[in-house]
């Protein structure tokens, strides 16, 4: 019997062990390794469950992406939890505004996947618990949520995760110093450039004087000037961020255009052509084996 017991907990240490490496590797990757491509999964494997739920995210560890992207509201007495929407209406049984629903009432709901009117038995989940969840297994990308920095970073500290978290947004450095400078240098911060824009370049040079590892790039038209801005961002030493989520944000070299179409190269080929070595995408497990074809998908 007790050696039975001593067995399954040096498995149980092993595979805790395995996790950490893993995550541990992955953040290695992101910032040493300038052929590995990161797989992002835009809101968790949300094709086979709820969005930015936990068994989204599980699905992910289980298949082997790289990093999760979540999205945050804040709840009337101050909870933060996982959902895109400021309301509950479109992936719960519920109605209304978060911000003036309680925790409580929130768990009371049950969320609903992406494709169907069925309700599951799924809670929203809370950031504590898609933090420890996640902890040691898997990057993670916090898009919607710089609003909530100071209280994202404390709850980072206390579950440990903070070298596996990315938080991000689009704002200028001057507001991102003035508002959170104490603990930029304590987080992974990347910061979001239309390459559209007119002001992109600016952005730019500014954001390369504090070196982020990433910059996520948001492409509507591609030309002359977005390629030389591409080039610009590579050249500092900065990996490039591409969403193949939707067709306006790569233009057109999207996820639907690789799967429906069935022209992966004019879509996540045309993407690694412009250097790109971190792809968000609704599609990760098609994602991951494309990449795994081309050899672009392997830890050190």
């Amino acid at each position: 019997m007790k050696k039975t017991l001593l067995l399954v907990i040096l498995a149980i240490i092993s595979l805790s062990s395995f996790a950490k490496d893993r995550a541990e590797k992955l953040r290695d990757n992101l910032y040493n390794n300038p052929k590995y491509v990161t797989v992002v999964a835009h809101r968790g494997d949300w094709r086979n469950h709820p969005e930015n739920s936990l068994p989204a995210f599980q699905s992910c560890i289980e298949m082997g992406v790289d990093m999760i992207e979540i999205d945050l509201q804040r709840t009337k007495d101050g909870k933060l939890i996982l959902m895109h929407d400021r309301t509950v209406d479109r992936c719960t049984n519920g109605k209304g505004k978060i911000a003036d629903m309680t925790f409580d009432e929130i768990q009371q709901l049950h969320l609903r996947p992406q494709h169907s009117a069925s309700i599951t038995r799924n809670h929203i989940p809370t950031l504590e618990e898609v933090l420890n969840l996640c902890k040691g297994k898997i990057l993670i990308n916090i898009d919607k949520g710089y609003d909530y920095f100071q209280q994202v970073y404390e709850l980072m500290e206390k579950t440990g995760t903070t070298n596996q978290v990315i938080i991000k947004s689009g704002n200028s450095l001057e507001k991102i110093q003035k508002e959170n400078g104490a603990v930029l240098n304590k987080v992974i911060y990347m910061p979001i450039v239309n390459l559209n824009s007119e002001d992109a370049e600016k952005h730019i040079e500014d954001f390369i004087t504090i070196h982020p590892v990433a910059i996520e790039c948001c492409i509507g038209k591609y030309d002359q000037n977005v390629e030389r801005l591409l080039q610009k961002i590579r050249d500092a030493g900065i990996k490039v961020w591409i969403n193949s989520i939707w067709a306006s944000l790569c233009d057109s070299h999207d996820d639907d255009r690789a799967v429906e179409l069935g022209e992966p190269d004019e879509s996540w080929g045309w993407i690694l052509d412009e250097g790109a070595t971190l792809i968000q995408s609704d599609r990760p497990r098609e994602l991951l084996q494309y990449l795994k074809k081309h050899k672009r998908h392997k830890l050190k």
